[in-house]
């Protein structure tokens, strides 16, 4: 039994170890490896602090997912015909139920592209790029970065952003 505790002790220490906390102004980070989990303080913007973070952290690249609530978001939607975003703004206490997506780089400035899942109080969803949406209650995300520089052009032709992997 005592093998068992100590063993258990080892991984504790081997993880205490290896995790940094990080601090801004906007949002609280531990970092365990080459992960980190973040948390949005109350009130700020998603976009703000996730880009804040991944400028102060140096992250070119990567991947972001997280959950939370909001009181204010801006979904955005793409149409193909005049090649321009529609945006719409909801102002109602809401379920993050999902953001997914990634992280790059165009012009020289780090570039997010995210997608939402909002849940409504009576259980319906609403879902979209996300422009912006302000915590309202908890954001909590995880970023898994890429040791590489992705960089992002936009096609004309279609109107959106692309990887542009001759650069």
């Amino acid at each position: 039994m005592k093998k068992y505790f100590t063993f258990i002790l080892a991984i504790l220490n081997f993880f205490m170890m290896n995790a940094q906390v990080l601090k801004g102004n906007l949002w609280t980070a531990k970092k365990v490896e080459n992960t980190y989990v973040i948390s949005i303080n109350d009130k700020a913007s998603i976009l703000e602090s996730l880009t804040d973070f991944v400028t102060t952290q140096k992250i070119k690249a990567g991947q972001i997912t997280g959950i939370g609530a909001t009181n204010s978001a801006t979904l955005r939607f793409f149409d193909p015909q005049t090649k321009k975003y529609v945006d719409k703004a909801f102002n109602e206490q809401m379920e993050i139920a999902n953001i997914s997506g990634n992280i790059s780089e165009n012009e020289g400035k780090p570039l997010l592209h995210l997608h939402i899942t909002l849940g409504r109080k009576d259980y319906t969803a609403l879902a979209g790029h996300l422009l912006d949406a302000k915590i309202r209650g908890a954001g909590e995300f995880i970023i898994y970065p890429i040791d590489s520089k992705i960089i992002k052009t936009k096609n004309e032709d279609v109107g959106l952003n692309f990887y542009d992997f001759e650069h």
